[in-house]
Order: structure tokens, then C-alpha cells, then sequence
């Protein structure tokens, strides 16, 4: 089945179609490592790690480019405070950014590019632009010239004088118009730089991602993905900057745009003290809860971050794990899971991941209605097959239902003695040691249930 995305470009739906079917190109913006991401800057890797994983299916060939912004005045900053060189600072947090999107489910990039290793690509593209009219060099700075590129403003659909207005540029005297944006600028002594036509440098923000794409993606690309927060500047700059630097080739044939997430309705501000760390969640939260929490809402609207809707993600992956769990004896084969029609239908349909995960759920309630043998190796199968498109139900049943999700963990040795003497109490008919014993291990988090297979224990998560 064809696969269907809303292009933010023309602002409708529209068939996926690749320039070379045998290579299917896609960039996704990636972090700028000065400190730990929160939780809003991981929603559109997960759902557009959704986004790769279909069209693979789909496809023989994708590849996939999410880069490293590795130089950048806030990375100056924090370097200074320290007192240390920007490569501590990047070496640490692009690290820490892989390990918190691996924790999430995320499968790494085909191609991970950072600036810093880019700076003779960017250099010579920033020269075709001068050669071509398209950028000038002022008092060692080489900026953009909006007004040499007539579509600008087309991605945010907005008048040009519109955007200029409300992107609150710095109007410096050297500048043609106001909005020219910059692509080189000198660095001091104290700065990070490099050698360039200009002189002692660094990149403007929007060159580094077009130079990164063209290298090793070529002049033009399938997708490009990102934030709806990265629409303008950074997005309509790219694509000014790109298409004049390859003569007026298309830069992106398709662009996606994911919503932010809000906090109990609120816009995300450190100065509202509600900025939530992945790196911290990670501690308190289930990943797959996380994950879960991050596919429920579609896409392209925003999303809403609650203690109600993580606390809604765990209830419902512990429905599913349930599931799962009454079919332990059901073996199947998990390297050649299927991928249900209805599910591939709905992400198929511009990544509806809501419809998707509506689709596992009536799965999950087909498989706990399964009775023969192989009703119930089949559902198995398709379940497992429909978690596995959304990067859930990964995990051995019992894992998921002993895991911890907080700083205090639980002592699983302890737990099962703790079991074993409520059995004795039991048999004995003690009674009140055996409630005494349930209290106990409730007092540790942790959730007992008696049934034919004997009593089963679960990690109350939080």
C-alpha cells in the first residue's frame, strides 16, 4: 500500500514518492550538545524512528541522516563557564543524547554527521553562494541575501516582511536587509574557530544542516524532518540557502513537522520551571512508558505531558504485557514476525500512530480471547508483529513486570523469600502472617497476584 504524508511545504497530504526508489533519502535536525535534552526534543526522533522503520518495509534502500550541531554559542557558553574546551561539553552530552534515544527505542541513524567535521563543505558552499549573488561578506561576516531568493517565506506560508518582524533578527549595520541571516561569522581569540576566505571563523546555525544533508545525502532529498518550532528560521533558511547553493535544485520534496509537547497545557519554559529531562525521566519512568506516551498523540498536533498520561502509558502497556504474559507457554517464531494489515494501514496513512495503537489494542483483546492452540500462537504472533512496527512489547513479560522504574530498586531475592514464607503461612492457614507479608511487599512497591499458575509479582510503577 502507497504510503501518504502531510508535506508542510504545500500543506496537504500527499502519495510518498521518492526521487530513486533505491535510495530513499531522509534528514531529521538533531541536538545541539551544550546539556541533557528534555522530553519534547525526543518526540520527533521517536516518531520519525516510526517513520524510518515503515519505509524500509517499503523500501530497499533509506538512508537515514540525523546530525550532531557540535558548534554553537550556547556550547561557547557552557564551555566557558567550566572553563573547559567545547569538546569536553559535545563529546559528553552527544553521548548522553545517544544513550537516552537508544533507551527510548531508538535505532541510531545510518548517518551521523557533526559540524565540526563539515567545515570545508560549508565553507565551499558559502563560496558558491557569493559566487552566484546569493550572499556577501561584511566586516568578516558572510550573510545570507533573502531578497536574491524570491520563494522565501513559502514553508511558513507567511509574507517575508511578516517574518522578519516577528523573528526579532539583530539588525547590524553592515546588513543589506534586516533579515539576511548569517552564515559566517568571526570568532576572538577566546572563541572556537577556523581558518576560512574571511578569516578566522565560525558557522551561522542554518548552513551547518544544509552543508551535512548535501554531503551525504546529495543536492536533493526525499524527507526532511523536524520540530514545527525549526520551521522558521532554520527550515526556511535551509531551503533558501540550498536550493540557490545547487541552482535552484529542489531541496527537500517532502517536509514533516511534529507538534510540540505541552506540560498540563502549558508551553514547555525553563522560566516555568516545567522542563523535564529524558535523562532524568529515564530515572523515574519506564523507557517503553515514555516511548508509549510520546506515539499516542498524531504527529503534526501537539501533545500533552501529564503525571495522568504517563500514568495512563504504564496502565496500558501492563494490559498488554498481561496478555503477553498469560501466553508464556505459547512459543513462536520472533525473528519472522508479521506486520498486521491494519496496523502498516494506519501508519501508512500520513504515520497515524493513535489509529495504529488502537489497532494493537484490539489485537492485545483478540489474544486474550484466543482459546484453541493455535488461535493462540497466532494472535501471539500478531501481536508481537504490531509491537514491534511501534517499537513495543520488546521486553520479556516478566522483565516489564519487575522492573523498577524510580532510584530505589527491589530486591528480587528478597521478594521471592518473601513469597515462599506467604506460601508456608498459607499452607499452614496463617493467615495473618500471609496478609502481614502482602503488606510487606507492598510497602516496597511491589504488587502480588494468585491464580492458577501460582502467585505472580510485579514492580508498582510510578
Amino acid at each position: 500500500m502507497p504510503i501518504s504524508l502531510h508535506n508542510s511545504l504545500t500543506r496537504r497530504v500527499e502519495t510518498f514518492t521518492p526521487l530513486d526508489p533505491q535510495r530513499v533519502t531522509m534528514y531529521l535536525c538533531g541536538p545541539t550538545v551544550y546539556n541533557y535534552v528534555h522530553i519534547g526534543n525526543a518526540r520527533g526522533p521517536v516518531v520519525f524512528d516510526v517513520l524510518v522503520k515503515l519505509l524500509r518495509r517499503h523500501y530497499p534502500n533509506v538512508v537515514y541522516a540525523r546530525n550532531i550541531t557540535d558548534v554553537d554559542d550556547k556550547i561557547n557558553t557552557a564551555a566557558q563557564q567550566l572553563g573547559v574546551g567545547i569538546e569536553s561539553i559535545t563529546t559528553r552530552y552527544a553521548q548522553a543524547y545517544r544513550e537516552d534515544m537508544a533507551a527510548l527505542g531508538i535505532a541510531p541513524p545510518d548517518v551521523e554527521p557533526h559540524a565540526t567535521a563539515h567545515m570545508p563543505q560549508m565553507i565551499a558552499m558559502i563560496e558558491r553562494l557569493i559566487a552566484s549573488g546569493h550572499a556577501y561578506a561584511a566586516e568578516g561576516h558572510v550573510l545570507f541575501s533573502v531578497d536574491s531568493y524570491a520563494k522565501y517565506g513559502e514553508l511558513s506560508g507567511r509574507d517575508p516582511e511578516e517574518l522578519l518582524a516577528g523573528a526579532r533578527v539583530e539588525v547590524a549595520p553592515y546588513k543589506h536587509n534586516p533579515g539576511d541571516f548569517v552564515l559566517w561569522k568571526p570568532s576572538t581569540p577566546d572563541l572556537p574557530g577556523w581558518d576560512s576566505p574571511w578569516g578566522r571563523g565560525r558557522p551561522g546555525w542554518h548552513i551547518e544542516c544544509s552543508a551535512m544533508s548535501e554531503a551525504h545525502l546529495g543536492d536533493t532529498i526525499d524527507i526532511h524532518a523536524g520540530g514545527v518550532d525549526l520551521q522558521f528560521p532554520h527550515h526556511e533558511n535551509e531551503i533558501a540557502q540550498s536550493t540557490c547553493a545547487h541552482g535552484g535544485k529542489v531541496f527537500a520534496r517532502y517536509w514533516l513537522h511534529n507538534g510540540m509537547l505541552t506540560f498540563s497545557g502549558r508551553k514547555m519554559s525553563k522560566s516555568l520551571g516545567n522542563v523535564m529531562l529524558v535523562h532524568e525521566l529515564l530515572k523515574e519512568h519506564a523507557p517503553e512508558a515514555l516511548r508509549l506516551l510520546l506515539l499516542r498523540g498524531h504527529y503534526r498536533q501537539p501533545l500533552d505531558w501529564s503525571d495522568t498520561a504517563i500514568a495512563q502509558a504504564i496502565s496500558t502497556l501492563d494490559g498488554w504485557y498481561r496478555v503477553l504474559r498469560d501466553l508464556v507457554d505459547v512459543e513462536v517464531d520472533t525473528t519472522a514476525l508479521p506486520v498486521p494489515a491494519t496496523v502498516e494501514a494506519a501508519l501508512c496513512d500520513d504515520l497515524n500512530t493513535p489509529q495504529a495503537l488502537a489497532e494493537l489494542s484490539q489485537l492485545a483483546d483478540a489474544a486474550r480471547q484466543a482459546g484453541s492452540e493455535e488461535e493462540r500462537r497466532a494472535a501471539k504472533t500478531t501481536l508481537l508483529g504490531a509491537g514491534a512496527v511501534l517499537g513495543l512489547l520488546q521486553q520479556d513479560p516478566e522483565s516489564w513486570f519487575k522492573q523498577t522504574s524510580g532510584a530505589t530498586e527491589v530486591d528480587a531475592a528478597r521478594v521471592e523469600a518473601l513469597l515462599e514464607e506467604r506460601r508456608t503461612a498459607r499452607a499452614s492457614k496463617d493467615f495473618k502472617r500471609a496478609d502481614a507479608i502482602r503488606e510487606e511487599l507492598t510497602a516496597m512497591g511491589v504488587a502480588i497476584e494468585d491464580g492458577a499458575q501460582g502467585t505472580r509479582w510485579s514492580v508498582v510503577k510510578g
